[in-house]
């Protein structure tokens, strides 16, 4: 796409952050809601625009390749998730769930299900590659000097690519030859056979010859056109999956984006040179009027504000703006004389202290009936919406109405640089022009003072920085002891490698974990039940909580914070798939601390101390990282099975104070896995975990997508394969299981003789028969569990409420009627 289709996409982005902003500024300032019915409907539509928004800017920010407009649209992403992220938790406490539909906001705001699904942002991983390539270099190097990588051939030059496309073609050449042969040796025997014939049944014989060609020519025509159509006919309908996009078409597309990623690294260079260049000329040719201006303003400040009070004024700290602050606003001796005037604010306290004790017991009243009756929801303070609203401001100002037919290439513009490096360089020439003035000020007042035989005011300045001083040290935070002060990171790194702590994890994307979101919950919910998640919930809750905040640093210091999420569901459902989806996306270093992968390392007390400590802050030097624990019931188990010898109960202790350590600045997740959570003293595993996400078994519409996704990647199925039977016939098992069950059945000879030997339903099922499904007992026992965690409790509860005032009100009708 070219340059004008990009910037009308940001220019249509912008008109829904608008329209989120207005809405949203709003109902901060709006009374509490009481109907959570219209509370949902508000905060979902506010969802489901960021959600847009954040897809759409994302698009923008991996295409667009003017590096000053890049620059604003990165402001507009960050922020955009942020808040984002600050609704999905209104929602999840409105709701008192996890899993939060928006059917409602969908169907106003005429945006499909799958378009309201927040996808990873590109630059997560793409501005971290040259750091992520060394990353995997280096522990590659560190895995061979252990041995557990061999040394590659140096003499192999052929990729495996390659290598399969040449057997392909020596395989095809033999096969040809001796097809070659097969059909020799028929032609020969057919022409021992024929007979001599005359020369009018040859004519003849051409004659039924060409008769016989048409035939079986305006045969195959009929038929090819009327299979064409009838292919035509159910893609119209619906029957079948669209056919998608060839080879060359999407290589093309990627071609471009591509081209277009590489223009924006040498733009982007272009313009940190000219941003250097253009500092130096400006300091250069106006610099020295720059600072004589500036002193003029400050000194006639000085002469105007002495003309007025007599005295000298006092000049601003540094850390207050210094004489920025003088001409930001202006400094009057009516505002000098109200701000010491704190004594009229302690006698208007006073006055009303006597009022305010006749009217304790009424207030005391009012609060209670207020605790009894129900608040309402009530929209909570943003980190994000003000910075949200300067950057779209930004855009009205400056991009909206510009014109940009002189500069087709989208370079950046010079005059904007010298804009912005003409205030930098008047903030660095206003500091040293400062300090100048206040040793001059000093020097001034000093004079006035022997002028007047009054002493200087030294000793009361030296007074209130003592006063700072103290006030400053009781605000810093006392620093953990670090146990390896002398020990570089790459040291620190390769012993967790070596020790097996940091571990390598497949490449997994996010969309691998495949499945439909749920279509239904929204109308279930309407009608006070409580449906379960389908697997395409799964996958967007575990965006929003690890992803998303880990990716980013801005976000993640300012969102609100998830410090550990525990993972459960049954084997096979893919639980590990996830967290190495979660590490991919995020471009994290994973920290194993499963109990049987630390068992016999850093033994005793003083190991665990160490390895603690080690986790702790190498996970924060290489952020984000991702503490991983599988079995995550195991520390809290309340008495130690006899076979098991790893000692799970090790971590019980460090665990919480681990996950407590970890502040917003630390884009630290802690993410537990487990099959069976029952086992163990459930409130201690509650309150180690702060989000608890249950992966049930897949629904119809996930299993149908599965299929239909792992099977129809083979060319030679036929598209009319009945895929709804087998999603019936294979209810009950896990994306797991499925997957193994394909692999095991379409095995490379299987796939060669497709075109020739159709798959059935038989094969499948002979093979799926061989594994277990998820039976009814389990399901109940995760369903028992999930009730007890905090959010299933509080969610019981409010269900309890809504039941008693239902009750209630049907008994007041019964009374009225009476």
């Amino acid at each position: 796409m070219s340059h004008g289709t990009y910037n009308r996409l940001w220019s249509q982005t912008q008109v829904t952050l608008d329209d989120a902003t207005r809405i949203d500024v709003d109902q901060q300032s709006a009374k509490p809601i009481k109907d959570k019915k219209l509370a949902h409907n508000i905060v979902s539509d506010l969802y489901i625009k960021y959600v847009s928004a954040v897809n759409r800017l994302d698009q923008c920010y991996d295409q667009i390749v003017q590096p000053q407009k890049r620059m604003l649209i990165r402001k507009l992403l960050d922020t955009s998730i942020g808040r984002f992220l600050e609704l999905k938790h209104e929602l999840v406490n409105l709701e008192l769930s996890e899993f939060c539909y928006c059917d409602n906001a969908l169907t106003e705001q005429k945006i499909l299900p799958m378009e309201a699904e927040v996808k990873v942002p590109t630059y997560y991983k793409r501005e971290r590659e040259e750091e992520l390539q060394k990353r995997k270099k280096f522990m590659d190097d560190v895995l061979k000097k252990l041995g557990f990588f061999e040394q590659e051939d140096v003499g192999i030059v052929m990729t495996e690519y390659q290598a399969i496309r040449l057997i392909q073609t020596h395989e095809r050449a033999r096969q040809g030859r001796l097809r070659s042969q097969f059909m020799k040796e028929i032609r020969l025997l057919k022409e021992k056979k024929m007979e001599p014939s005359t020369a009018d049944k040859e004519g003849e014989g051409g004659r039924q010859a060409a008769m016989k060609i048409q035939k079986i020519w305006r045969g195959y025509i009929t038929r090819r056109k009327i299979r064409k159509r009838v292919i035509d006919e159910m893609l119209l309908i619906g029957m079948l999956p669209p056919v998608s996009q060839s080879l060359e078409e999407t290589k093309r597309a990627e071609e471009v984006k591509e081209f277009r990623r590489i223009q924006q690294i040498e733009y982007q260079n272009d313009f940190e040179k000219a941003l250097v260049e253009e500092k130096e000329e400006i300091r250069k040719h106006k610099g020295g009027q720059m600072t004589e201006d500036i002193r003029d303003e400050v000194r006639n400040w000085f002469m105007s504000y002495k003309n007025q009070t007599g005295k000298f004024p006092d000049f601003p700290s540094e850390e207050a703006g210094g004489s920025a602050l003088i001409f930001s606003r202006t400094v009057t001796e009516s505002e000098i004389s109200k701000s010491t005037a704190p004594s009229s604010k302690e006698s208007k306290g006073k006055e009303k202290k006597g009022k305010k004790g006749s009217k304790d017991k009424d207030d005391a009243k009012k609060k209670k009936s207020e605790e009894d009756e129900d608040p309402g929801f009530k929209m909570g303070p943003s980190n994000f919406l003000a910075d949200l609203m300067v950057a779209s401001s930004e855009y009205e100002e400056i991009w909206r109405f510009k014109d940009e037919s002189n500069n087709p290439a989208q370079k950046h513009y010079v005059n904007m640089i010298q804009t912005q490096k003409t205030l930098e360089i008047e903030a660095e020439l206003r500091k040293i022009v400062d300090d100048q003035l206040r040793v001059e000020l000093e020097l001034l007042q000093a004079a006035l003072d022997r002028d007047r035989a009054k002493k200087g005011k030294k000793s009361k300045k030296g007074a209130k920085k003592k006063k700072g001083r103290r006030s400053g040290k009781k605000g810093k935070k006392k620093k953990e002891k670090d146990l390896t002060p002398d020990r570089t990171l790459e040291s620190l790194f390769e012993e967790l490698i070596t020790n097996g702590i940091i571990k390598k994890y497949p490449e997994t994307l996010l969309s691998a974990f495949k499945g439909e979101t749920s279509y239904a919950a929204y109308d279930l919910r309407l009608q006070g039940k409580d449906p379960q998640p389908a697997l395409g919930d799964i996958r967007q809750v575990i965006l929003e909580y690890c992803i998303l905040p880990l990716g980013s640093k801005f976000v993640h210091q300012s969102a609100p914070l998830v410090r550990s999420v525990l993972i459960v569901g049954p084997k096979g459902s893919g639980k590990d798939m996830l967290v190495h989806a979660v590490c991919s996306e995020a471009g994290a270093v994973l920290f194993d601390l499963t109990a049987s992968n630390i068992v016999g390392k850093y033994p005793g007390k003083s190991g665990l101390i160490m390895l603690v400590h080690l986790v702790s802050k190498v996970s924060r030097l290489l952020q984000p990282s991702v503490i991983y624990m599988d079995g995550a019931e195991k520390p809290f188990l309340k008495k130690v099975p006899k076979t098991d010898k790893t000692d799970p109960k090790r971590l019980k202790k460090d665990l919480p104070k681990l996950l407590k350590s970890i502040s917003l600045e630390d884009q630290v997740l802690m993410l537990g896995v487990s099959h069976c959570p029952w086992e163990c003293d459930q409130k201690s595993l509650t309150q180690a975990y702060q989000k608890i996400i249950m992966i049930p078994k897949p629904d119809y519409a996930s299993l149908n997508f599965i299929w239909t996704e792992l099977l129809f990647q083979y060319s030679g199925i036929s598209r009319q394969f009945d895929i709804g039977a087998l999603t019936k016939l294979s209810d009950g098992y896990t994306l797991g299981t499925i997957l193994k069950v394909v692999k095991e059945v379409m095995t490379c000879k299987r796939v060669l003789q497709l075109r020739i030997q159709p798959l059935t339903h038989a094969e499948i099922i002979n093979v799926l028969s061989r594994y277990e499904p998820i039976y009814k007992e389990e399901e109940e026992a995760f369903m028992q569990f999930y009730s007890k965690t905090p959010i299933g409790r509080r969610k019981a509860r409010a269900l309890e409420i809504e039941a008693e005032k239902q009750l209630m009100s049907k008994d007041q009708q019964v009374k009225k009627k009476k």
